[in-house]
């Protein structure tokens, strides 16, 4: 099954805003679960993912200010029953 999230061309100040938006939901979605759980290992792993998101978020942005084109999103989320 497919949720198609985001499709469309934006400037480069509203991608920006649409992304980062989007990332910082993912890090506090993180953060609760690290408040919420006592799994060393599990808060290890989501304090990781969370630095690399802001890493990967920091690097669009600085790619995304140097453009001065409008920018195409097209985000999809994939859901399989495991």
């Amino acid at each position: 099954m497919y949720l198609h999230l985001i499709q469309g061309e934006f400037n480069r100040a509203d991608a920006i805003e649409l992304i980062t938006r989007m990332v910082h939901v993912k890090i506090k979605y993180h953060e609760s679960k690290i408040m919420s759980d006592g799994n060393e290992e599990d808060i290890k792993h989501r304090e990781a993912r969370i630095k690399s998101l802001q890493k990967e978020l920091f690097e669009l942005r600085k790619f995304l200010e140097a453009s001065k084109e409008n920018v195409k999103i097209d985000a999809n989320v994939t859901i399989a029953l495991r």
